[in-house]
């Protein structure tokens, strides 16, 4: 795992008005609820909570929607660690289930384990009430703001 002097500039800023949408930037995290709740250099916590609609007739959520919840929690991460104008885009991801999610809430802990100029690795650690449901791994690519070309 990186230390935080392996890691670039946290800065606080980013991560304070990230935290502060409600709105998760619209889209999947927004209509699944998504809320990030703590931010540390190299570190998130969000959460999700369970609602019937994202719950399958065979009683429990289907695999895509901890998915989305996990790439999304993949991504964040970086942003409070990123120069202004980049961006990160995930490029593979593993999960591996542990649980069936049937209600309540779930918890990502995103932790970056490296990160370089063009590229990091994070894991993401999901909790149901305490339970652990989920672990994943992903990189990322770090992409530069376009040159305005």
């Amino acid at each position: 795992m990186a230390t935080t002097a392996d890691l670039p500039e946290f800065n606080q800023r980013i991560a304070d008005v990230m935290m502060a949408a409600k709105e998760q930037g619209g889209g999947l995290p927004q209509w699944l609820g998504i809320e990030l709740r703590e931010f540390t250099a190299g570190r998130l916590v969000a959460t999700m909570e369970i609602r019937p609609d994202l719950v399958t007739p065979i009683g429990a959520i289907h695999g895509g929607v901890m998915a989305g919840f996990v790439d999304h929690c993949l991504g964040c991460v970086l942003y409070p660690l990123m120069k202004p104008g980049q961006w990160a885009a995930t490029t593979e991801f593993k999960l591996n289930y542990l649980r069936a999610v049937k209600s309540g809430t779930l918890t990502a802990e995103s932790t970056v384990l490296a990160m370089g100029r063009r590229s990091a690795v994070v894991r993401v650690e999901v909790t149901n009430d305490g339970a652990l449901a989920c672990v994943a791994q992903g990189t990322l690519l770090v992409s530069e703001p376009p040159s305005g070309k």
